[in-house]
């Protein structure tokens, strides 16, 4: 029986980690070929970067309500059909003409990956009893970046031979195979309690979520700096392709294999933060971030490339001990909503932030944007500070579903 357990448990987990692939891959899939697209549709900086902003509020938006109907329903039956729907929008984009018509179909296809972004956290806790929660976490998370690398590498390098529409099509048939993967390995549930329709008292955990002051630190640091980070891959492709670095856009590309930091500081820091304090361990995150984003303001393109590493691997050290200090300052009453609200923040500021790096970027150049991002980096710090003592008045409970989200 116990290996029966062991078995399925490990099935689980690369079931999500695949889904977790296909997501962020398909989520992202426009960002690597924003230069192509502002080409073929004459487009600045700015508007193009609605294709990825487009993506992240349908997400935002979404987050609540799946994750809400999924104490209903079923989680799995929430992500399979999610993911389905993500994965038919995928193959349609590269046939589309239109820009408004992709960026209504990029809000459609945000919004169905929030079915996995919203639902994957608390299945994990429900299904694997919270055995080594921060290291599964972690883990977990780390493997968000792969799916995040993987797509914007795949279609970069499409893209650069095919156009925008190779490049999508490249990620499409990527979160295909991902798909099939996720659909034929993820168990049903076993031990989920499923709650009636009845929106009221679902609701009531949305808004006790909401107002508690504890969890004010980590949506706000999610929305910051989901913010920055968004905003900086946002406009890299252009600050390389552009002169005076003139970088080939296939080699432009390789430039998010900067992910790759983040699978190993995420799971790092989920161990670190179990055993060193969230707040400490999520300041750290922060500063690492900031000064990759100081080195970034170098005109030399391998001090430009190690700014990058460092920036991303500070990001994603933060995001997984934010992400998992939801669950543990949340009520547990209302961690379920808890998690879908810190994606609200998380993918909320993914798209406010994408907007506005792109602006600024194109009013004030890479340094401008870069204060500005620096800034948010900075406040994201002060409310951790700020939040060091709501964990001092909570005592953290045995088993807490942590919050999941990549990337991202």
């Amino acid at each position: 029986m116990l290996t029966d357990d062991l078995n399925r448990i490990r099935r689980i987990r690369i079931a999500l980690l695949i889904g977790a692939l296909a997501l962020f891959a398909l989520l992202y899939a426009p960002q690597p070929v924003l230069p192509q697209f502002s080409d073929a549709f004459g487009l600045a900086p700015g508007t193009v970067a609605l294709l990825v902003s487009a993506g992240t509020l349908g997400l935002a938006i979404a987050a609540i309500p799946l994750g809400t109907l999924s104490e209903v329903y079923g989680r799995r039956r929430i992500m399979v059909g999610s993911l389905l729907l993500a994965e038919a929008i995928g193959v349609l984009l590269p046939f589309i003409g239109s820009f408004p018509l992709l960026v209504g179909l990029r809000l459609v296809q945000g919004a169905a990956v929030a079915g996995i972004a919203a639902v994957a956290a608390a299945y994990l806790a429900d299904e694997t009893g919270g055995r080594d929660l921060g290291t599964t976490m972690g883990l977990y998370v780390a493997g968000t970046t792969v799916g995040g690398m993987s797509g914007r590498l795949l279609g970069g390098i499409a893209g650069d031979y095919a156009g925008w529409a190779g490049g999508v099509a490249a990620v499409a048939v990527l979160g295909a195979i991902c798909t099939v993967g996720f659909v034929l390995l993820l168990p049903q549930e076993r031990h989920q309690r499923r709650q009636e329709l009845r929106w009221k008292p679902l609701l009531v955990g949305v808004r006790a979520a909401a107002t508690d002051p504890a969890l004010r630190p980590p949506f706000l640091v999610a929305a910051l700096g989901m913010g920055a980070f968004v905003a900086v891959y946002n406009v890299l492709g252009f600050r390389l392709v552009e002169p005076p670095l003139s970088v080939p856009p296939a080699l432009a590309a390789l430039a998010f294999l900067a992910y790759a930091a983040g699978t190993v500081t995420s799971a790092v820091a989920g161990r670190l933060a179990d055993r060193w304090g969230r707040p400490r361990v999520l300041l750290a995150g922060l500063g690492t971030a900031l000064l990759g984003l100081l080195l970034m303001l170098a005109g030399n393109l391998v001090v430009i490339l190690v700014g990058l590493v460092v920036f991303t691997g500070g990001f994603f050290a933060a995001h997984s001990v934010a992400s998992g200090w939801v669950g543990l300052l949340a009520s547990p009453s209302a961690r379920g909503q808890a998690s879908a609200m810190y994606q609200l923040a998380y993918y909320g500021g993914s798209s406010v932030g994408g907007v506005v790096g792109g602006v600024a970027y194109a009013a004030w150049g890479w340094n401008g944007m870069s204060a500005v991002l620096g800034c948010s980096l900075l406040l994201a710090g002060i409310a951790v500070l700020s939040g060091r003592r709501s964990e001092r008045r909570r005592a953290e409970p045995v088993v807490a579903p942590a919050q999941v989200a990549s990337e991202s």
